[in-house]
């Protein structure tokens, strides 16, 4: 198993690079040029600015029984089809039963957008979402080792 973490935008980079090299497993954060990442030991791939470009990298890298951590719902569907564990920041597991909800959401989300309608952001980041994806994403890489 490998880890691959789509980094753009997300909080929980450090705890997942933790959680892998406890685990003994190869680590690999991708990010567009936007962003600057250096863990050690993850190897870092930085990939050029463009839509979901970061997106098809990871996807093209995966096997079936690697690990990936990404808020994106598109992405997340993505390695799952590719037969990945796919677990977001907050510690939600992504599977084949309620990946089509999340996509549905995220259509319907942009479509209000497109007409002008606003969404809520997220709130401040707390503790225990952190606390949900480290314990979430530390069972997925004990289980599937």
């Amino acid at each position: 198993m490998t880890l691959y973490i789509d980094a753009d935008g997300c909080p929980v980079v450090d705890i997942a690079v933790k959680l892998a090299a406890d685990a003994g497993l190869e680590c690999f954060i991708i990010c567009n040029t936007s962003h600057y990442f250096d863990r050690p030991p993850a190897r870092t791939i930085t990939v050029d600015k463009g839509a979901d470009s970061a997106d098809f990298v990871l996807v093209n890298m995966l096997r079936a029984g690697d690990a990936v951590v990404t808020q994106d719902y598109g992405l997340a569907a993505m390695c799952l089809a590719r037969g990945a564990v796919v677990v977001n920041q907050d510690g939600f597991v992504y599977t084949n039963d309620n990946i089509d909800a999340m996509l549905q959401f995220r259509h319907t989300s942009k479509k209000i957008r497109n007409a002008g309608g606003r969404l809520k952001g997220a709130p401040k980041r707390r503790v225990e979402q952190d606390e949900n994806f480290a314990a979430a994403l530390g069972g997925v890489l004990l289980v599937n080792k």
